[in-house]
């Protein structure tokens, strides 16, 4: 193995045993995202404390529309992920080479053109989105700061993914963790000091990343091997490219129409009182902390499972499968449990309403509770696209998980017994059963199917 020996930050996924490796694996990602998380919110928590309400209003309505632009360009870098794992795992030093230069080219490309699209057309967009027109002025300010960021954010993504591939999660932890104390404190400086309202968020967020996508592209460009970055060798392979963009693509639509759906699901819950919406919101941020803890597991059977097929370790997939299944169950049942346990006290840091903590625990009681079937179908579909499977796990969840529940939402929520927020909130447990178990016939059915071709290239060799 000319590039995979004895590396401090790096896991052999391909030989030992699976879980303590995916352990040490999974937990600094689950780390990274967890912190993501709280720097995120500390954004809101300085912007709403130190600017006002409209300042807060126009950073928070920004949330979804920057989740859609960035979901398709997120889902190329698990495309690139998945590419170099493979090579990795078949020890492919030029086939990394090419992979690494090509991804890190898309990377840039990908960040230019979506700072164009935000800063170009933060104001239209905003006014598509019916925007308030209160703060629709402050919203495209922070829009278009954010988006001069874009190209940054893109190189750090995928830069963290090129790492995961070789079983780095550590390394773009630490990075992460710099830039996020970057972000508080110049959030601080800028708000409080400076004064620059929504502004100063907004510089202070693209500075952190800038930083992290230096460190990123730093640690690169100081590895060995075809994991090594040359800037000066900075090439689209046209191969490369089109194997990522045959898993990244789909992945990246699915992220787009998971949002779209949201939105629809999000109108649904703003048709009742604002007492509710707070709840919901309340809940929902709650469990994203669950979900990125559950999330690090899908990621780490994507590497694993793309490293292991790489170097044709076929009978290690069906338990690097097990094994992280095992993990996000345990994951999902112990966090969702302590979060539904504790919901009254998690909830009162969001809101001191008690009306509002009610509807915020009646959502933690139905989604929270069963946030493991979640994490469970993630699982699936890693494994899926593990195996080359890209398109048919985007088609299965955009039917089960954003169909099934659209369906739901016109059809069940809307007889009048049942137009309750609680009967929202039962779509997701349905949609992630159903969603599950099509993931599940699938993944038999892609693992036949390599049986039969392993078959069939024996009785070739041995004739």
């Amino acid at each position: 193995m000319a590039f995979r020996r004895d590396r401090a930050y790096e896991i052999d996924m391909c030989q030992g045993a699976i879980l303590p490796k995916m352990l040490q694996f999974a937990l600094p990602l689950m780390c990274s995202s967890i912190l993501q998380l709280l720097f995120n919110a500390a954004d809101v928590i300085v912007v709403g404390r130190f600017a006002g309400d409209n300042s807060l209003a126009a950073v928070g309505s920004n949330t979804s529309l920057i989740n859609l632009l960035v979901n398709l360009f997120i889902g190329l870098s698990v495309g690139a992920n998945i590419l170099a794992a493979r090579c990795y795992g078949a020890d492919d030093q030029d086939g990394m080479r090419q992979t690494v230069h090509t991804a890190m080219l898309l990377s840039l490309v990908s960040g230019l053109a979506l700072a164009v699209v935000g800063v170009v057309g933060a104001g239209t967009i905003l006014g598509w989105m019916q925007s308030p027109e209160k703060v629709r002025g402050l919203a495209t300010i922070y829009l278009r700061i954010y988006f001069l960021g874009m190209p940054a954010t893109m190189l750090y993504n995928f830069g963290a993914a090129l790492l995961r591939a070789i079983g780095d999660t550590r390394r773009p932890l630490y990075y992460l963790f710099t830039a996020g104390v970057v972000n508080v404190v110049l959030n601080l400086f800028f708000v409080i000091v400076c004064k620059l309202d929504v502004a100063g968020v907004a510089i202070a967020t693209v500075i952190s990343q800038v930083i992290s996508a230096l460190l990123v592209v730093r640690c690169l460009m100081r590895e060995q091997g075809g994991v090594h970055l040359e800037l000066r060798q900075l090439h689209i392979w046209s191969a490369r490219l089109k194997q990522i963009l045959q898993v990244g693509l789909p992945a990246g639509f699915q992220g787009v129409l998971f949002a779209l759906s949201n939105v629809v699901i999000q109108s649904s819950v703003n048709s009742f009182q604002e007492t509710v919406v707070a709840g919901n919101a309340a809940s929902a941020n709650i469990e994203s902390f669950v979900y990125a803890a559950m999330n690090a597991f899908y990621q780490a059977n994507i590497s694993f499972s793309s490293q292991n097929y790489g170097a044709g370790q076929y009978d290690r997939l069906r338990p690097i499968l097990l094994r992280a299944q095992g993990c996000v169950i345990v994951t999902g049942l112990v966090l969702g449990g302590l979060a539904t346990l504790f919901g009254h006290q998690l909830l009162g840091i969001y809101s001191d309403s008690a009306a509002v903590i009610d509807v915020g625990m009646e959502r933690l009681a139905i989604v929270c509770s069963t946030y493991a079937l979640c994490g469970m179908m993630d699982v699936m579909v890693g494994s899926l696209r593990g195996l080359g499977y890209s398109i048919m796990p985007m088609i299965v969840s955009l039917l089960g998980a954003c169909a099934l529940r659209l369906i739901w939402i016109a059809t069940i929520f809307q007889v009048p017994r049942f137009h309750t927020p609680a009967m929202i909130y039962w779509s997701y447990p349905f949609s992630w059963v159903v969603t599950l178990l099509a993931h599940i016939c699938c993944y038999i059915w892609a693992m036949r199917r390599l049986r039969r071709h392993l078959e069939e290239n024996k009785r070739l060799y041995t004739l």
